[in-house]
C-alpha cells in the first residue's frame, strides 16, 4: 500500500509471510537485495555497501531498456533487525530525492515493514507519486514477498499488491459479484461473460473473453470463500465444451493456476488487495519456466485490471 499523506511524506505498509530477520538479510545482503530490488524487469549491480550510520551503498540500477540509473544510497541509521534510515534517489552527481525511514517489526513467523518517504514539499510527494506508479515501483515489494516465499517454501509465486479508496465490503463485491468481476477483470480490449456462475465453496465458474478478433473459454472453482477478506480459486483455459484447453498464446503455460486474493482494511475507506498467483498441481519444468519468465506480463496485465477496477468503484 502506498498512501499520500497531507503533508510532504509517502508511506508503505507491508506485512510479510517471513520472520524479521529474513527480510532483514534481504534487505541487507547485497547478493539477496540484488535478486529483488527495482520494479519489475530491471536488474542491479551493487559496487559497494557499507551497512552502517555514514556508509554508502553504490549500485547502478539496470532498466529493461538499457537504461543504466547510477545510484548512492546514504545511511543515517542502521539498527539491526529493526530500523533503517537513509537518504535515497541521489548519486555523485545528483541530491538524493527522498529521506527514508523503514522499521521492521517482529510478528513472530510474519513482518510488518513501514516505510516513510520524506520530500521536501506536498506537491514533491504528488509527483514522486504518480512516478512510482508509472514505473510501477510498487512491484519492488512485491518481488520482495515472492523472494521471501522461494526462500521459505521454495515455491515460485507471483505476487501483486494494489490499494483502493473505497471499504472492504465493497471491494470484496467487485469481486464476487460477477456483473461487476466481468467489467474489470478482462484484459484490456476483451469483453467477458459468465456462462455458469456459482459462487460458494465448492462452487464452479464458465466464462467466455472475446476480443481481439477471438473467443477463449475458462473455468474456476471455488476453494475458499471468506468474506469479507479471503478468496480462492483454481483457474484453467478450456473450449466451448468445458474441455481442458491450453493458453490460446503460450501453450507451455501451466494447466491449472491457483488464485488467493487477500483483503485487508488500511482504514474505514481504504483497502488493500494481494493477489498471489502460483501453478497448481502437475507442472513441469518448462511450465514452471513460461511462468517465472512471464512475471512482467502478468504485472502489466493485472495491473490493467486493477486500474478499470479504481475507476469502478
Amino acid at each position: 500500500m502506498v498512501a499520500l499523506t497531507p503533508s510532504n511524506e509517502i508511506r508503505l505498509v507491508r506485512v510479510y509471510d517471513a520472520p524479521v530477520q529474513m527480510v532483514w538479510d534481504a534487505w541487507t545482503d547485497p547478493d539477496q537485495v540484488g535478486k529483488w530490488w527495482g520494479p519489475r524487469g530491471f536488474t542491479i549491480t551493487t559496487h559497494s555497501k557499507d551497512l552502517r550510520s555514514g556508509g554508502h551503498w553504490d549500485y547502478t540500477m539496470h532498466g529493461p531498456d538499457g537504461t543504466d540509473w547510477p545510484n548512492t544510497t546514504v545511511y543515517h541509521e542502521v539498527v539491526p533487525g529493526s530500523k533503517l534510515v537513509y537518504d535515497h534517489g541521489g548519486s555523485k552527481d545528483r541530491p538524493p530525492l527522498f529521506h527514508v525511514t523503514v522499521l521492521f517489526h517482529d510478528l513472530g513467523n510474519r513482518t510488518r515493514m513501514e516505510m516513510t518517504m520524506a520530500l521536501e514539499s506536498p506537491e514533491a510527494a504528488a509527483e514522486i507519486k504518480k512516478f512510482i506508479k508509472q514505473a510501477s515501483g510498487e512491484s519492488t515489494w512485491d518481488r520482495l514477498a515472492e523472494f521471501l516465499e522461494k526462500g521459505q517454501s521454495g515455491k515460485e509465486k507471483f505476487v501483486i499488491n494494489r490499494a483502493f479508496d473505497a471499504p472492504q465490503s465493497l471491494v470484496f463485491q467487485m469481486w464476487t459479484d460477477p456483473k461487476h468481476f466481468s467489467k474489470w477483470l478482462p484484459p484490456t480490449g476483451f469483453d467477458m461473460t459468465f456462462i455458469r456462475s456459482d459462487l460458494r465453496e465448492g462452487g464452479t465458474a464458465f466464462y467466455s473473453m472475446s476480443g481481439s478478433g477471438f473467443t477463449m473459454y475458462g473455468r474456476a472453482k471455488y476453494l475458499e470463500i471468506k468474506s469479507p477478506d479471503r478468496i480462492v480459486y483454481t483457474q484453467q483455459f478450456c473450449d466451448e465444451h468445458e474441455n481442458i484447453s491450453r493458453h490460446p498464446k503460450l501453450s507451455t503455460w501451466p494447466e491449472t493456476m491457483l488464485t488467493t486474493v487477500c483483503l485487508a482494511q488500511e482504514s474505514p475507506d481504504r483497502t488493500r488487495v494481494t493477489v498471489t498467483w502460483e501453478p497448481y498441481g502437475n507442472v513441469t519444468a518448462e511450465e514452471l519456466a513460461a511462468f517465472v519468465n512471464h512475471r512482467t506480463s502478468m504485472t502489466q496485465g493485472w495491473t490493467g485490471s486493477f486500474d478499470k477496477l479504481e475507476d469502478l468503484l
